[in-house]
């Protein structure tokens, strides 16, 4: 008689099978966070835009990608369906530049949150979305997801999305036309949405571009948020306020944008004709909240009801409003915003060793300084390339410390260094990693004889117990070390604000932090 086996869970390829009483039983009996989802079949690396928009001609139903954290979310939650293919555009060089003139500043449609938090010329001239793109998600999920993602996603809760139709931003789209030449066209931000997570984007098209214009002197703007915990909070209400102040102070020009309160995110003329003609007193101020107020139609949902949002986006008005009367709008703005990413960011892109990777390609990794050449990557994240391929090959050791918490971004505990930046490697695509170099917790001691100064600290401080969160801890904070030295408290939050332990209270890891940042004990 066979033994008779506890229900448990097997990957055969890129799917997950149900094994109990020796019998197999469907996905469907899985929990849903367990399911798979839709798998991806390959992924085109296309090297110009003609190139990428050919494929999309080719493969109507193709999905572009760039840092994969919506979309390989939206994958997994859409429930069974035939594989993709994507195209990734990481490959396409120029896409991951800022290019700032005296006028306007662009954006390229790979350049990330983290690009633009470290962009003096955003910060200094396009403040709003600055401060958006800080409070998007964590710093592992700001050096992967970009500003165009976050556009095209098109939920009224995407933070960046308020911040740009405040400045009143303008999205270039790409196409190839009769004759097989690039063309483009230019929407308003303001006419770009058309709907709950819906856009003017048709078929064969990708968005290019994202261009805003400098704030004149006389204009103040900033951006503001409330959600239910300090970091990696969907929005409850969030809102960018533009006003031009002429020399007596009254305002001549307004643009006040709101996300999270109406299907898609929204201008609020109302607000803004409360402010034309006069200054930022009191009274304008209270009747300008006023209005916001009676401008939204938000709805119930888990984070909030219509009424709460009604009531607490009077007060957000107010406060941004009297922020911007006293000049006051960059007061929570820190100094150096720590992104997880040691050196400069090159802006070269070298070209793909592969123009499609399916799971029969073989690609290669450094892995903790060690090549690994494997297939499997094109249905697989890094995360599990890294755990069920490369450390196959035993080239790079054991690669177990990498763990799987949540499998969307949230927790941490899957970070991993990415060329030198900090990345849940949970939402990248493993193909993308092809040719790139990646450490994983293994690689802080890759000869075993001595440890990391972080890791010794971790133990110093008692900053261990169940251990499950640690590797990703580690991998952050060794990050943080890399690139600030010697953190401040401040600092040390928000570097380590994408990962999540559910045993120590987090003091003594923000103790194990200061004592691996001492003289040395720098990393």
């Amino acid at each position: 008689m066979s033994p008779i086996r506890a229900p448990g869970i097997r990957r055969e390829g890129s799917q997950l099978v149900v094994i109990g009483n020796n019998d197999r039983m469907d996905q469907s009996l899985l929990h849903p966070v367990q399911r798979t989802g839709r798998s991806i079949s390959s992924v085109h690396r296309p090297t110009t835009i003609t190139e990428a928009l050919t494929v999309l001609t080719d493969h109507p139903d193709a999905l572009p990608v760039a840092g994969g954290t919506d979309l390989l979310l939206d994958l997994h939650r859409g429930g069974p369906g035939e594989p993709v293919v994507l195209v990734d555009l990481t490959t396409i060089a120029g896409l991951d530049e800022i290019d700032p003139t005296d006028t306007h500043i662009t954006l390229g449609a790979t350049v990330t949150h983290n690009q633009v938090v470290q962009s003096t010329d955003v910060i200094d001239s396009a403040l709003p979305l600055a401060q958006a793109c800080l409070e998007v998600a964590s710093p592992q999920l700001r050096n992967r997801a970009t500003v165009a993602g976050n556009i095209i996603t098109a939920s009224p809760a995407n933070d960046t999305i308020s911040a740009l139709l405040a400045l009143d931003a303008t999205i270039t789209l790409a196409r190839l036309d009769d004759h097989g030449s690039v063309a483009h066209r230019h929407v308003p931000i303001n006419d770009f949405f058309t709907g709950f997570r819906t856009t003017v984007i048709e078929p064969g098209e990708l968005l290019t571009a994202i261009t805003v214009a400098r704030m004149a002197a006389d204009s103040r703007g900033m951006w503001v948020k409330l959600g239910l915990r300090r970091a990696q909070a969907i929005s409850v209400i969030h809102m960018a306020i533009v006003v031009m102040l002429d020399r007596t102070g009254i305002v001549t020009d307004a643009r006040i944008a709101a996300g999270s309160v109406a299907p898609r995110v929204v201008l609020l003329p109302t607000v803004a004709d409360a402010l034309l003609g006069h200054r930022l007193d009191a009274d304008t101020i209270a009747a300008a909240s006023t209005a916001a107020a009676d401008a939204i139609r938000p709805i119930d949902d888990v984070r909030a009801t219509a009424d709460y949002r009604r009531k607490t986006i009077h007060t957000i008005t107010g406060r941004a409003l009297g922020a911007l009367r006293d000049n006051r709008q960059a007061d929570m703005w820190p100094p150096d915003p720590p992104c997880l990413a040691s050196g400069s960011r090159t802006t070269t892109t070298a070209a793909p060793s592969h123009e499609v990777i399916d799971d029969s390609t073989l690609i290669t990794v450094i892995v903790n300084g060690a090549p690994v050449t494997t297939d499997g990557a094109a249905s697989r994240t890094l995360l599990d390339w890294l755990r069920d391929m490369a450390a196959a090959t035993r080239r790079a050791g054991p690669l177990t410390g990498t763990k799987e918490g949540c499998a969307e971004g949230e927790c941490g505990a899957c970070t991993v260094r990415l060329d030198g930046r900090a990345v849940m490697s949970c939402l990248v695509p493993a193909a993308q990693a092809d040719g790139s170099d990646v450490s994983t917790v293994e690689g802080l001691a890759p000869d075993d004889s001595t440890l990391h100064p972080i890791q010794q600290a971790f133990i110093d401080e008692f900053a261990v117990q169940c251990g499950f969160c640690t590797p990703g801890f580690l991998v952050s904070g060794a990050a943080l070390l890399d690139e600030v030295g010697r953190p401040d408290d401040d600092q040390i939050r928000l570097g380590l604000s994408g990962n999540l332990c559910r045993c120590t209270g987090y003091y003594p890891i923000i103790e194990a932090i200061r004592t691996a940042a001492q003289p040395g004990g720098e990393s």
